[in-house]
């Protein structure tokens, strides 16, 4: 059985709290021992050795929200182009969302990703499929089978469900098969024709606007609905201050409610749309800066549980329109972790805590054992220099798509290794 030392390395792992000097011994595609004793004793014999240079050794990220292209949109993102930049940073497992052509509404469509992830891509792959068919809103789909061909949760993606009645049946049907519901909190009618958020930033530059409470609304009922049907209930991408508060008070309460983030939405603010810039279009769209400051303060205090990429591949022609008319979204696997570590070190959040938010955490919602370096764990691992400074470039990210709302930012903390299962897929 093949084995690998990573030695001389500052180990981090969100589980135990651990940041500190050690070393790390693998065993086929499993961590076998961990910490700052483990090669006291020498080196196993035979064992292939890692110096790490006094680097971070973490596990690898898993990034629970990722839209892939295939099927139907293969030309903006591939699994194989997917999985090269998921590597390239330090992305070992990513969760599909279920937003393809057609969407994963039955188990046939899954067979395919799972097929097509195996074939292709250099990290694991775990697909959500969709909460209802076709991702309309109007019928739920059939969770039991979905489950068992594979689906690690249940979502409509970036399409919220209107129905108040159709969502509590899913919610109830969910409950009945313990699966996790994720949903995108964004009240379909005031979000529709809105691309800024309301405000006098945006109505200086003519945009159509979507009020904040857009997404209050809706995570209310959703939370509501979640504990009437007593269902595990996940908010994607949540980007307001009031919604926090809404988070707060259902955890305090003991409900099952777990949240995310999507980088450019602690990152960013609406300013930097300020040049009409396609690339920093999202959904839900850049809010204002106190708002992204009670995202960092939220980060820190635990209220949100995890950090997503949000990756949203778009073709040029999808980008290069008016504002208004252009497609949200943007990549974001290659700089989930430099972009993160700016929490790290301007807010001063923990690098242990930092990676429950990145590994961690979106392990135990997919039900994964990942995200932590214990003993037995599968050797899905990130090496990376924390200081090294370096400037996005679109232009030579990998993935297909180069929409990154990121390009021409300074960033610090790069990737030296990525290894999944104990084989390495990148530096």
């Amino acid at each position: 059985m093949k084995r690998l030392a990573l030695t001389n390395a500052r180990l981090i792992d969100p589980a135990t709290g651990f940041d500190g000097a050690g070393g790390l011994l693998i065993e086929g595609d499993r961590i076998v021992a961990s910490g700052p004793d483990v090669f006291s004793g020498g080196v196993p014999e035979g064992a292939e050795i890692v110096d790490c240079g006094g680097k971070v050794l973490a596990p690898g990220i898993v990034d629970f929200d990722v839209m892939i292209g295939e099927p139907g949109a293969r030309h903006k993102e591939s699994f194989g182009s997917a999985g090269m930049a998921a590597a390239a940073g330090g992305v070992t497992t990513i969760v599909t969302q279920p937003d393809t052509t057609p969407p994963i509404d039955d188990p046939a469509t899954l067979e395919f990703i799972h097929r097509r992830a195996r074939d292709a891509c250099k990290v694991r792959v775990h697909p959500k499929a969709a909460l209802t068919k076709g991702m309309l809103g109007r019928e739920m789909t059939e969770h039991r089978f979905l489950l068992d061909a594979g689906a690690v949760a249940l979502s409509d993606g970036d399409t919220a469900v209107a129905d108040p009645v159709v969502f509590r049946r899913c919610l109830e049907y969910a409950r009945s098969v313990g699966a996790l519901v994720c949903h995108h909190p964004q009240e379909p009618h005031f979000s529709a024709l809105g691309c800024a958020t309301e405000g006098i930033f945006a109505s200086l530059r003519g945009l159509p606007t979507v009020p904040a409470e857009a997404e209050a609304i809706m995570l209310t009922r959703d939370i509501r609905i979640a504990a009437l049907a007593g269902t595990r209930y996940h908010a994607s991408q949540i980007s307001t201050a009031e919604s926090l508060a809404i988070i707060r008070r259902a955890k305090e309460a003991g409900l099952p409610v777990t949240c995310d983030i999507s980088v450019p939405h602690f990152a960013l603010n609406e300013l930097d749309i300020a040049d009409f810039r396609t690339f920093s279009k999202v959904s839900p769209p850049l809010r204002h800066e106190d708002d992204r400051q009670a995202m960092e303060e939220a980060l820190a205090d635990g209220t949100i549980d995890v950090i997503t990429s949000a990756h949203r591949p778009q073709d040029e022609e999808s980008k290069r329109l008016p504002y208004a008319q252009a497609a949200s979204g943007g990549v974001g696997l290659e700089t989930i972790l430099p972009v993160s570590l700016d929490l790290h070190h301007r807010a001063g959040i923990a690098l242990t805590s930092l990676f429950e938010r990145l590994s961690l955490a979106p392990a135990r919602l997919a039900g994964l054992d990942a995200g932590h370096l214990g003993k037995g764990a599968l050797a899905d691992l990130v090496l990376f220099d924390p200081h090294t400074p370096w400037r996005v470039d679109r232009k030579a990210l990998l993935s297909k798509s180069k929409n990154s709302p990121f390009h021409e930012r300074l960033v610090q903390g790069r990737v030296l290794g990525t290894w999944v299962g104990g084989e390495r897929v990148f530096g």
